[in-house]
C-alpha cells in the first residue's frame, strides 16, 4: 500500500475507484466498506483508493477540540494496510480544503488527481464548501466527467455509524470486550515507557507508566484491565490500572502496566497495550498492604482469564 499525506502528492495514470470517510477504528463496518473496494478493484482492473482525513474534519469545522479517536493516525494506516488497499491518502483537513466547492473538490482531486473512474460512497454523503452536494449530484458530476458512483447500503452506513458511536461508549464506560467485539480485533494504545515514583517496586508489583504522545487517542474508562503487552515483536501478558491513584492520593490520570515474568529496564522503549477485558473499578485502599492483597488476586483472576 503507497501512503500519501497529501492529495497534491498524488498523481495516478491507472483508472481508480475510490472511497473516502474517516474510517476511525476501521471496525467491521468500515471493513465491509473496504472488502467492496477490493473486490470491484480486482473485477474492474482498477487501482483502490482511500481518501481520509487529518485532524478530523470535526474539529476544523465545527471547533470540536474535545474529540477523541479509536486510532492514531499510524494505527489507521496500518489496518487500512491489512486490507489490501493499493492507495492510501491522508490529506490535511484545513480550512482551505473545507472552502472547496464541490465542483472544486470533483474536478481537482476526483479526476484529475486520484483518475477516479468510480467511487462508492453512502446515500447520505454531503461534500464541498458547506457540505452542498450530495449523492445525487455526485452522479451528475460522473456523467459529466465520466465516472461511475456506487451506493454503500443505507444498512452498511448506519452500521459504520452506530458501531463507532457503540465503540467509544463501550470504551468510555470500560466494556472492553464489547468494543472489541465491535471493533473485530483487540482496542489497542501505545506508548513510550517512562519513570514514575516507583512506588510499585516496595509492594512487588513494578509498572511501567505509559505516556501517550497523541492527545487525542481515546483512553478507556478508569479501572484496572488485563491486557497483552507487545515489547520487541514478544507478546506479555499483565494488568494496567488507568487511574487516579487514589491510595497515594495521586491528583493525576496514570496509566501503568504490570507486566507478569518481565524484569528489564525498558525507560524510553515503546510498549503496544491490547485490551482483553476490564477487571474491577479503581478503588482507594487504607495501606499499602491491602493494596498488595488486592493486586494479588486481580493477578490470578487476570492469569486465569487467559488460561480460559
Amino acid at each position: 500500500m503507497k501512503v500519501y499525506h497529501n492529495i497534491k502528492e498524488v498523481s495516478l495514470t491507472n483508472k481508480t475507484v475510490v472511497t473516502l470517510g474517516t474510517f476511525d477504528g476501521v471496525h467491521k463496518g468500515h471493513q465491509a466498506i473496504l472488502k467492496r473496494l477490493v473486490a470491484i478493484s480486482q473485477k474492474e482492473n482498477l487501482e483502490s483508493l482511500v481518501l481520509t482525513f487529518f485532524p478530523h474534519p470535526r474539529k476544523i469545522v465545527s471547533n470540536q477540540d474535545e474529540i477523541k479517536l479509536l486510532n492514531t493516525i499510524h494505527e489507521r494506516t496500518a489496518l487500512l494496510e491489512k486490507n489490501e488497499i493499493d492507495h492510501f491518502v491522508i490529506h490535511p483537513f484545513d480550512v482551505e480544503f473545507a472552502n472547496l466547492s464541490p465542483l472544486e473538490f470533483v474536478e481537482q482531486v476526483l479526476v484529475k488527481q486520484f483518475n477516479v473512474r468510480k467511487i462508492i460512497i453512502g446515500h447520505d454523503h454531503k461534500f464541498g464548501k458547506n457540505r452542498a452536494a450530495n449523492f445525487h449530484d455526485l452522479i451528475d458530476f460522473g456523467k459529466q466527467f465520466g465516472f461511475e458512483v456506487e451506493e454503500i447500503s443505507a444498512q452498511v452506513v448506519d452500521e459504520v455509524s452506530v458501531s463507532s458511536t457503540k465503540i467509544r461508549n463501550a470504551l468510555f464506560e470500560g466494556n472492553v470486550a464489547l468494543a472489541n467485539e465491535f471493533l473485530g480485533y483487540q482496542y489497542t494504545i501505545q506508548g513510550t515507557v517512562e519513570k514514575g515514583n516507583q512506588l510499585g517496586r516496595t509492594i512487588n508489583f513494578p509498572t511501567a507508566n505509559l505516556a501517550i504522545n497523541e492527545d487525542y487517542k481515546l483512553i478507556p474508562k478508569i479501572g484496572v484491565y488485563a491486557v497483552e503487552i507487545y515489547y520487541e515483536n514478544q507478546k506479555y501478558f499483565g494488568m494496567m490500572n488507568i487511574g487516579m491513584r487514589p491510595t497515594i492520593n495521586g491528583v493525576n490520570k496514570t496509566i501503568e502496566v504490570h507486566v507478569f515474568d518481565f524484569n528489564k529496564n525498558i525507560y524510553g522503549e515503546k510498549l503496544i497495550i491490547k485490551f482483553v477485558k476490564k477487571i474491577r473499578e479503581e478503588q482507594k485502599f487504607e495501606s499499602f498492604q491491602q493494596l498488595k492483597e488486592q493486586l494479588e488476586r486481580d493477578k490470578k483472576t487476570t492469569i486465569n482469564l487467559f488460561r480460559d
